[in-house]
């Protein structure tokens, strides 16, 4: 008896275990679109992996061969580069060579910078153009970035400028194509800084405007573009003293514009003239 009853739990475990095992096919048999989905599930994530695997190794031995392109990718944008640099040079030179032009008053001449200094406060130019060629003294020197000093001597064939990195030099600049008009100044320490002095506090401005020539003094034509508008500090509780970004690189000079306005002399003869009258 003792026996029998270990024997019995053990056949009705096997017992259990058989009919849940004949259950389970029952189940399976009767859901294979479900097995199948699992198998394909399976079976497309193995072949992604492989794929990539695959993949990452063919690029990896593909990078010698795209570096090489690259290179002679970059290689041609540099040789193309420097035809445009031959090409504007080239047209430069033949500019200088047609020599001066008027337009609207005043005298245009193409020119280009021999010497130059640049680590002083009284800094100054020597420009290949002289009395022969059309120069004469009061005339504002420029590029297309902006005005960048003034003639101040002139010999046979060449011409001295202060540079506008100089103290002693001041343009007329206007705050916008509209706005108030007041002095502008290199700011003595930066490259390509300027400081536009004693604008009324009534006058708005914001950062990035463009400062303008004024075309009020002798030396520069108006509406020339100088630089944008950057931080401003207000002076003596009435005046805004305003920090400009000049457009042109001083480090970068060499090809400039001599431009003379042609009612200069006129224009001193009458100021020469009213210096004796009263109001």
């Amino acid at each position: 008896m003792p026996r029998d009853r270990k024997v019995i739990p053990v056949l009705l475990s096997i017992a259990i275990f058989i009919l849940l095992e004949i259950v389970s096919l029952h189940m399976m048999s009767n859901r294979k679109d479900l097995q199948r989905l699992w198998i394909t599930k399976a079976s497309h994530g193995f072949m992604a992996l492989t794929w990539g695997t695959s993949q990452s190794i063919a690029h990896y031995f593909q990078l010698g061969k795209e570096n090489r392109q690259l290179a002679m990718e970059n290689l041609d944008l540099q040789k193309a580069l420097q035809h445009v640099k031959a090409e504007e040079r080239a047209w430069l030179l033949d500019s200088m060579k047609a020599g001066m032009k008027t337009v609207a008053g005043y005298t245009y001449i193409p020119a280009e910078i021999v010497k130059i200094s640049s680590n002083s406060q009284h800094n100054y130019l020597i420009i290949n153009k002289g009395s022969e060629d059309g120069v004469r003294p009061n005339s504002g020197i420029m590029t297309s970035c902006g005005a960048i000093g003034i003639i101040d001597a002139v010999d046979r064939h060449y011409s001295y400028g202060l540079s506008f990195r100089n103290a002693d030099v001041t343009v007329s600049a206007r705050l916008g194509m509209e706005g108030a008009v007041a002095p502008l100044s290199w700011d003595g320490r930066s490259t390509n800084g300027a400081i536009l002095k004693e604008v009324p506090l009534q006058y708005k401005f914001s950062p990035g405007d463009t400062v303008w020539t004024s075309g009020w003094s002798a030396f520069f034509p108006p509406d020339v573009p100088l630089g944008t508008v950057g931080e401003s500090k207000i002076i003596n509780g009435s005046t805004n003293n305003i920090n400009v970004s000049l457009f042109q690189d001083f480090t970068a000079l060499r090809y400039v514009t001599i431009v003379s306005n042609d009612g200069l002399a006129e224009i001193k003869e009458l100021e020469s003239g009213g210096e004796g009258l009263t109001e």
